[in-house]
């Protein structure tokens, strides 16, 4: 193995040499990571599993090279849509016509916000800070924590509880989950789209048993002890990760199993390779061997076996689609452990060059998180000014003052969370070279009404003539000229493809 990974980096150092090619071209399509997956392939001495894992390597590599050259140049060479975006940014930041935009958003959050609570050669964990540490407008959802859990193929992430509840939707990967409940043991081998709640201190270890493709798991973690506090608790372990059975006298563990320290010391200070680490493939096949099927067992929705068990989003026909984009929608009225938790969870995939309708959520808050793609979002917000202490100019020649409305704007690609407030107006746009992919928590979500503000169904045209009169003092006919002009429903085109015929890829779930 030593050999193997001195291999490994000798190869990766030569590849340092090799010229880089633009920024823009795919991880998949880069000649760097041609080469280097050819030296994988042709390298002396490499079996199968070796070749496999450095090719994981050379992609890792470039996509780290990649987003470090995207930084060091700071933006300037994004593509055609961040720079029209920019640019936008920058007119209306300068024209003086009463137009307000936030660049610096309190509402997204991008890689310097997380923290690494877990990282091997195996797999990482991260986690977003409380959203309070960045604005206190965020303080309806400080409870609330999001996080990702990254894993290589055949890799076991170790027995652990939280002291909260937490939501998982696998994103890539096919991971075996097994929860300990009480005097049972349930294990369910998961796909992509499926979402599995965690009940607070349930027990759980995870195989991801792809052996190509990394583990993506995107957690909604709600803490029940300390607010916005949580903490792993590792009973099988050793001194990394540390077991909670050190936190008790060696003379009380000895009472406890009824074993001599010395035994019960070489047990508990074995495990040094932290919570992740490498599973061969038959002890990969024995721990899914005996799962249960993922979600696809569970649809259509309202004829659930388990009411604990896995489902899958994918399952179901999306709620909106069409040429532009495709909804997915998983509600607590239909699946009990979402309504015990008061969450709903959508996925949306936007195709190339078009967006999502502006709309808001009467009571609920989304919790966004990019999982592929690149593009960018626009919301209205009036706390943004309120927070900063300015008050708005007068309206309309009237005498009362009241907030701005401020335009946030914010650049989305993968890796990206966003919050959406309620009752706040928002569209999301994906750019024009990739689909835009992202997976949302929506918190406080019974009761909750969401409201199109554009397309077929929007709320001005449910108004009768005379109220769209009064409300905009020009006659009803022209305002239906506007709010009555876009033909779809919840997915457009772009602002840079409404004056053309619209084509390209088409918006699938995976």
């Amino acid at each position: 193995m030593a050999a193997f990974k001195l291999s490994l980096l000798i190869l990766l150092l030569l590849f340092v040499v090799v010229p880089s090619s633009s920024v823009d071209v795919s991880v998949q399509k880069d000649p760097e990571l041609k080469q280097c997956r050819h030296q994988c392939t042709h390298q002396t001495g490499f079996d199968e599993a070796q070749k496999s894992q450095c090719e994981q390597k050379c992609k890792e590599y470039i996509r780290d090279k990649r987003e470090q050259e995207r930084r060091e140049r700071g933006g300037r060479d994004e593509k055609e849509d961040e720079s029209h975006y920019n640019r936008k940014e920058r007119e209306e930041t300068r024209s003086g016509e009463g137009e307000r935009v936030t660049e610096r958003s309190p509402y997204v959050f991008e890689e310097e916000h997380f923290e690494t609570s877990i990282k091997t050669e195996e797999g990482r964990v991260h986690i977003l800070r409380k959203f309070t540490e960045k604005s206190k407008l965020l303080k309806g959802i400080e409870n609330y924590r999001v996080g990702f859990l990254e894993a290589n193929p055949s890799a076991f992430i170790a027995p652990v509880h939280l002291d909260a509840d937490c939501v998982f939707f696998v994103a890539t990967g096919k991971p075996t989950v097994t929860l300990l409940r009480e005097d049972k043991r349930e294990t369910f081998n998961l796909v992509q789209g499926d979402i599995l709640t965690i009940p607070a201190g349930t027990p759980v270890y995870i195989v991801n048993r792809d052996e190509n493709e990394k583990l993506f798991i995107v957690k909604l973690i709600n803490p029940v002890s300390l607010p916005g506090r949580f903490e792993p608790f590792y009973g099988a372990g050793g001194e990394t990760p540390e077991t909670f059975y050190r936190g008790f006298s060696w003379e009380v563990l000895s009472a406890a199993f009824k074993r001599e320290r010395d035994e019960l010391e070489r047990l508990f200070r074995q495990q040094k390779r932290g919570s992740i680490v490498k599973a061969s493939r038959q002890q990969v096949q024995e721990l899914s061997r005996h799962a249960e099927g993922g979600g696809g067992t569970v649809w259509p929705f309202g004829q659930e076996t388990r009411s604990s068990g896995p489902f899958n989003l994918f399952r179901k026909h999306a709620t909106q689609s069409n040429r532009f984009g495709r909804l997915y929608e998983a509600n607590p009225s239909d699946h009990k452990q979402l309504q015990d938790l008061d969450v709903m969870i959508t996925f949306a995939n936007i195709t190339q060059g078009a967006m999502a309708a502006p709309f808001y959520n009467s009571r609920a808050t989304k919790i966004a998180f990019v999982l592929d793609g690149e593009g960018y979002l626009e919301m209205a917000c009036p706390h943004i000014s309120s927070e900063q202490g300015r008050r708005g100019s007068p309206w309309q020649g009237e005498k009362e003052n009241r907030p701005e409305i401020q335009r946030v704007t914010g650049r989305l690609r993968r890796g990206v969370v966003f919050v959406v407030p309620a009752g706040h107006p928002v569209t999301t746009i994906a750019s024009g070279n990739n689909n835009l992919q992202i997976v949302c928590f929506v918190v406080n979500a019974e009761g909750n009404v969401r409201y199109p503000l554009a397309g077929k169904r929007n709320i001005v045209t449910e108004m009768e003539n005379v109220a769209k009169e009064l409300a905009f003092s020009v006659p009803a006919r022209e305002v239906d000229r506007v709010f009555k002009s876009q033909n779809e429903e919840f997915f457009f085109p772009g602002p840079r493809s409404t004056q053309q015929e619209e084509g390209g890829q088409r918006a699938y779930a995976s």
